[in-house]
C-alpha cells in the first residue's frame, strides 16, 4: 500500500515538471537529506512519532468505518494490531 501510495504522489508531482528537472530534485534531496537528519535528528525523530501516532488513529478509523464493511475481502479479515 506504501509503494502505491508512494507511486500515486511521485506521477503527481511529476507532472508539474520535465524528467530533468525532477531528477535535479530527487539527487539533491537524496545527497541533502541525510545531513539535514543528523543535524536535526531529535527534532525529526520526535515530529515523526506524533505523525506515526496520527495516522494509527486514522487508519483504526478508516479501518472501523469501510474496510470492515467490505464483505469478504482481504482486508476484512486482517487484524488490527
Amino acid at each position: 500500500m506504501q509503494v502505491i501510495g508512494g507511486l500515486w504522489i511521485f506521477s503527481v508531482v511529476g507532472g508539474w515538471f520535465s524528467f530533468l528537472t525532477l531528477s535535479y530534485i530527487v539527487v539533491l534531496i537524496l545527497y541533502t537529506a541525510p545531513v539535514l537528519y543528523e543535524k536535526y535528528e531529535d527534532h525529526v525523530d520526535t515530529a515523526a512519532e506524533k505523525a506515526m501516532v496520527q495516522i494509527d488513529k486514522q487508519y483504526a478509523v478508516l479501518n472501523a468505518k469501510v474496510l470492515q464493511k467490505i464483505p469478504g475481502g482481504r482486508l476484512s479479515s486482517i487484524k488490527q494490531h
